[in-house]
């Protein structure tokens, strides 16, 4: 059975950094694309980030693009998103997910594999 297990959340301080990982484990990361989403109370999941399940491809929300960074290791199974310059509004729970397709969706809808997310806090 697929799982994911997301890791590196934590509190840290506007304009600081935070590396996310996302272990998978029932199942290779080349076997599909995984995606970066984000949840803060109150308001609906979104999408941040997903890589396509090759690594060439990748894609970046407008409001994360230019501070994050998506990366795959295949050798460890792992998925990465580098957090930089982060900003109170990235407060959220971070989750990654896996689809059974190549490329990456257009949609959360589509994604079949949940992480439990990991909790992402910015403040001073």
């Amino acid at each position: 059975q697929w799982q994911l297990v997301e890791s590196g959340g934590g509190l840290v301080q506007p304009g600081g950094s935070l590396r996310l990982s996302c272990a998978a484990s029932g199942f290779t990361l080349d076997d599909g694309a995984i995606g970066w989403f984000r949840q803060a109370p109150g308001k609906e999941r979104e999408g941040v980030s997903c890589i396509s399940s090759s690594g060439y491809s990748t894609n970046y929300a407008h409001f994360v693009k230019g501070r994050f960074t998506i990366s795959r290791d295949n050798a460890k199974n792992t998925v990465y998103l580098q957090m930089n310059s982060l900003k109170p509004e990235d407060t959220a729970v971070y989750y990654c997910a896996a689809a059974l397709r190549r490329n990456c969706p257009s949609t959360k809808y589509s994604f079949n594999y949940w992480g439990q997310g990991t909790q992402v806090t910015v403040s001073s």
